[in-house]
């Protein structure tokens, strides 16, 4: 499939250039100081980057070469801009923060099967740096990677890095990759072979009553390398959901952590009531085999499209991050770190903000930040609709 003029649920209108770029910055060289920052931000060692950096222009490849005055390599979708990286930073109460770096490895293609053979071969080539195995994604090639494929991604790759352990390393693969209407079909079948098949009726009751096409499955996900528990995971977005609808999707997860999400919701997004704009994303992970619910439930609330600027979008994460009992300051930095315009400049540098619990660890709040490599959205006044998520 040509990637030329895909449909991108992130392709907003109000696009603005950012001030025009040196001819010589690559995209290789802006998000890499953007790394270094950013580690130092969430308090890394200040030589702790070396290797995050080599392993992450590797995975961006050709493209990392690529003047950021040519344009984006392609229309990827990881951020509003197109560029094919994306940074979050992870908190959780009494433990240092975390860094995640994402990136599309084949964001230089020009179809999705190209993407898709690009992804993978980055992929091998990092776990044979790291000394890690790739066989979970062997497993199920035939499901995501079809002779032709259709969807608006192939793989996209992310590195968890953390201060007391080695990195762990999550692929992100299509379940539209045979076409949204087998999306269904094609993760039942790969939780089948992971061994989560019990939980298939739940997950398909409580979080896709509306059909595909309003509770739509944007990823399947798997944890590859130095985890302590890995995981698989079932990303949807519901198109048109309120935070009350929400919580009844977060039941899934048993106990008192889905009385926490509507509210987060209603606070992050300042309870816009229905999630026109752009949809709030459930991901659903699992960890014990046989099980019929998950272990762990993380909203996504794309605060980017309910906020009239970053500094509304950072006052709001901050809140949420005091709210429980975790220190924000980082949030600041990695603003700073990320760019040298004013947060009230701009909207979407802050892209989500998210709730992550479990049945085994304390809430986690992530807040999800963009590289702004290719333009910026301008500010909006408070009560102007932005344009939603095209699907």
């Amino acid at each position: 499939m040509e990637l030329s003029n895909p449909r991108h649920p992130h392709s907003v209108s109000g696009l603005t250039s950012s001030p025009p770029p040196r001819t010589a910055v690559t995209l290789g060289e802006h998000v890499r100081g953007q790394t270094r920052r950013m580690c130092g931000a969430a308090g890394f060692a200040a030589d702790g980057s070396g290797r995050v950096l080599t392993d992450l222009l590797d995975l961006l490849g050709p493209a990392a070469h690529r003047p950021l005055a040519a344009g984006p390599p392609s229309r990827s979708f990881v951020c509003d801009d197109h560029s094919p990286v994306e940074f979050s930073l992870a908190f959780s109460a009494g433990s240092p923060v975390a860094l995640r770096l994402l990136v599309e490895p084949g964001c230089s293609a020009t179809t999705l099967e190209e993407n898709g053979r690009l992804g993978r071969q980055a992929l091998e080539a990092l776990a044979a740096r790291r000394g890690f195995s790739t066989d979970p994604v062997r497993r199920v090639e035939d499901l995501f990677f079809p002779p032709a494929m259709d969807g608006r991604f192939a793989l996209w790759c992310a590195m968890d890095l953390r201060q007391d352990r080695p990195a762990g390393v999550k692929v992100y693969v299509n379940p539209q990759a045979h076409g949204r209407a087998r999306s269904a079909q094609v993760t039942q079948e790969a939780l089948n072979r992971f061994g989560f098949g019990g939980a298939w009726p739940a997950l398909r009751e409580r979080a896709l009553p509306r059909g595909p096409d309003r509770d739509e499955i944007l990823f399947f996900a798997l944890d590859l390398g130095n985890w302590h528990t890995p995981r698989v995971k079932v990303y949807v977005a519901h198109h048109g959901i309120t935070a009350a609808e929400a919580h009844a999707v977060a039941r899934l997860l048993p106990g008192e952590p889905a009385q926490r999400v509507g509210e987060f919701c209603r606070v992050v997004a300042d309870d816009p009531g229905r999630f026109d704009h752009r949809p709030l994303v459930s991901c659903l992970s699992y960890t014990a085999r046989g099980g019929t619910h998950p272990s762990g439930y993380t909203v996504h609330v794309p605060v980017r499209d309910y906020a009239p600027d970053d500094e509304v979008a950072r006052d709001r994460a901050t809140a949420v991050l005091r709210g429980y009992g975790m220190d924000p300051g980082a949030v600041g930095s990695a603003c700073a770190a990320m760019t040298s315009r004013r947060p009230r400049d701009g909207v979407g540098l802050i892209a989500y903000v998210s709730l992550v619990q479990s049945t085994w660890q304390p809430p986690r709040v992530n807040v999800y930040f963009s590289p702004e490599a290719y333009a910026v959205r301008p500010r909006r006044a408070a009560n102007r609709v932005q344009e939603g998520w095209a699907t």
